[in-house]
């Protein structure tokens, strides 16, 4: 496994990996170093067929700070020299200049994040301001601590709500209310946060990750990846569908291949009445989409 200077990385006998932001001296404030490792992090060490699901906290008192505003320069890694053009940028977007100099990192790792086929949790342990509440919205589920303090603070520092927030807020807490906090830039307190729905239960400080690592192993364990896999991308596709024949089409393909693969297994294991033995692969998942 490759070795990260802003992240921590285990992996217990379940398949369930703890990913810790590691700078707690900093309240894990987001730097370009931290964005880089966590795209990598999500692109590499949680492909892995070893890891079935990954829970998300911070180390110390605070799950993620924001942007590590004290950086040199541009503190977002941008290159302020460039003007881009919005149809030359979107013809190349994942290309030089605009790939490293344009586009918005947290952006980079939130993508990332959601083409995992794998369960996401964050365990929000503490404050999490701009990027550190953006980069959860992602995530499949955020579960907090009573302490925790969430931020959608743009309009206080003059930019606007990135990581493709604008994109995932208003789908887990409808547009009336992500438009609410980002207009505001209020602090939420983690009861708040409960009743907008963007959290899916709050805790004590000290059970939190147990909770969150134990939610993720009742995904994995007796499941097949496979299923888990497809279940997840057919949900966000269906979601933004034009119309449910879209969906249709892909949930027959996906119930086409499941039933010809760990699905022979899960039904013969229901008649013997015994736990299945999967062995379908997230990295090897049939043509569906």
């Amino acid at each position: 496994m490759t070795s990260y200077e802003t992240l921590l990385w285990d992996v217990d006998d379940h398949g369930v990996a703890t990913l810790t932001l590691h700078r707690p001296d900093q309240l894990n404030a987001f730097s370009v170093t931290m964005a880089r490792e966590l795209e990598q992090v999500f692109r590499t060490d949680a492909l892995s067929d070893d890891v079935r699901a990954v829970v998300v906290t911070g180390a110390g008192r605070a799950f993620c700070a924001g942007m590590d505003l004290s950086a040199d320069g541009n503190v977002f890694g941008l290159d302020e020299s460039l003007r881009p053009d919005p149809a030359e940028f979107r013809a190349a977007y994942d290309r030089a200049p605009y790939d490293d100099g344009v586009r918005d990192t947290g952006g980079k790792v939130t993508l990332a994040i959601h083409a995992l086929p794998k369960p996401v949790i964050a365990a929000i342990n503490g404050p999490a301001v701009g990027i550190g509440a953006t980069m959860t919205l992602a995530m499949d589920l955020r579960l907090a601590s009573s302490k925790a303090r969430i931020g959608f603070v743009f309009g206080k520092l003059g930019i606007v709500p990135e990581a493709a927030s604008s994109y995932f807020l208003p789908r887990i807490v409808g547009i009336q209310q992500a438009l609410e906090w980002v207009y505001s830039a209020e602090i939420l307190t983690a009861d708040q946060a409960l009743a907008g729905r963007l959290l899916r239960s709050v805790h004590e400080p000290e059970e939190l990750l147990p909770a969150a690592q134990e939610l993720a192993r009742s995904f994995v364990d007796g499941r097949s990846p496979v299923a888990l896999a497809l279940a997840k991308q057919l949900l966000h596709r269906g979601a933004a569908a034009a119309d449910p024949l879209e969906a249709h089409l892909n949930d027959s393909l996906a119930m086409y291949w499941t039933s010809l693969g760990d699905g022979k297994e899960g039904v013969a294991a229901f008649r013997e009445k015994r736990a299945p033995e999967f062995t379908g692969r997230a990295s090897d998942l049939p043509p569906v989409f």
